[in-house]
């Protein structure tokens, strides 16, 4: 008969000898540990997947069939307009009205859409100002060409924020469009003077 001592479980614990209990506590760490391993990365697919059904995606441009700027969003979530900021010349714009005396336009026979703090759903066209016919649109555009930009902060239901910019909204169809959208932190809070108010 082994004259080992007992452990305080009544096990043996001869020199060498194996210690179940120390194993079997190793092994449910180590299981323990990757089933939190694993809770992780699934909740980490689950946003991603998340992410990707609430994308949105604005695109700013013209269109001469409608005779309007465009604020499209092609992505796959709504997209709430933080913040928007409309340039002639470089110079920020308060309104439409505003932007069109900077143009030497005669501000008035045309309409407008309210941009900012809009939701716009996914596949929905907003036009941010259109004309009722094609010699006003004309006017405008060749005012315009060059001299018009415009930067719009959006962000989906998640809270990730983007800014879609066009540096050139009016430009001849052989032009490549001059956007770009890039991810944000946050939207900027733009000084009064700067924020385009339609």
């Amino acid at each position: 008969m082994s004259d080992a001592p007992l452990s305080p479980d009544g096990s043996r614990n001869a020199k060498g000898g194996v210690r179940w209990d120390a194993f079997a506590a190793i092994v449910a760490s180590l299981v323990g540990l990757l089933a939190l391993i694993l809770a992780g990365y699934t909740a980490h697919i689950q946003r991603q997947q998340v992410r990707a059904q609430v994308w949105p995606y604005l695109v700013i441009g013209n269109d001469d069939p409608t005779r309007s700027l465009t604020v499209d969003n092609k992505g796959v979530g709504p997209a709430i307009v933080r913040s928007v900021e409309v340039r002639v010349d470089g110079k920020p714009q308060p309104d439409w009205i505003h932007a069109m005396t900077a143009l030497g336009v005669p501000p008035h026979h045309f309409s407008q859409s309210t941009i900012s703090r809009e939701v716009l759903s996914p596949g929905e066209q907003l036009m941010a100002i259109s004309f009722p016919d094609e010699d006003l649109w004309d006017r405008f555009k060749t005012a315009a060409y060059g001299r018009v930009a415009m930067d719009v902060c959006f962000c989906s239901t998640l809270g990730e924020c983007w800014i879609s910019s066009n540096r050139n909204l009016i430009s001849p169809a052989t032009m490549p469009l001059q956007l770009r959208v890039q991810p944000m932190g946050q939207c900027p809070r733009l000084p009064k003077a700067e924020t385009f108010n339609n």
